[in-house]
């Protein structure tokens, strides 16, 4: 059985400061707008990481927040799963009944990245890093 941690949360937000200022003062979490090039995402720092911005804690994970949008899955909060091959793992999600919900997408420095609607409706993501 092959193993595809989750790796990565997501969460929409209406106002950027507004949640930054949330997740720092009640969780002390660092939080980093990665500005309008990366489409106004906020870092959300939950954990430690090396050089290559991977957790030095097993079993913790990072996340990130995105601007709340009108298109259908953007309002909910999702996981990001880890996969060693995008394109065979998007041909599985499909095979299951799985629909994407855009292109994939490379994330600079980070990999190749692209959501889905699960066979429930719940929206989730696959990255496979470094791609």
């Amino acid at each position: 059985m092959s193993k595809n941690p989750v790796v990565h949360f997501e969460m929409p937000y209406k106002d950027a400061g507004r949640v930054s200022k949330f997740y720092k003062d009640a969780f002390g979490w660092g939080m980093n707008d990665a500005g309008a090039a990366m489409g106004g995402y906020v870092v959300a720092v939950t954990a430690d990481t090396d050089d290559n911005r991977m957790v030095k804690t097993p079993g913790t994970i990072n996340g990130g927040f995105y601007p709340l949008k009108d298109a259908p899955k953007s309002n909910a909060p999702s996981v990001v799963i880890s996969v060693a091959d995008l394109d065979e793992a998007i041909k599985n999600v499909e095979a299951a009944g799985g629909k994407l919900l855009g292109k994939p997408q490379d994330i600079p420095g980070i990999g190749m990245w692209v959501s889905f609607e699960d066979s429930e409706g719940n929206r989730v993501s696959i990255l496979q890093a470094g791609k």
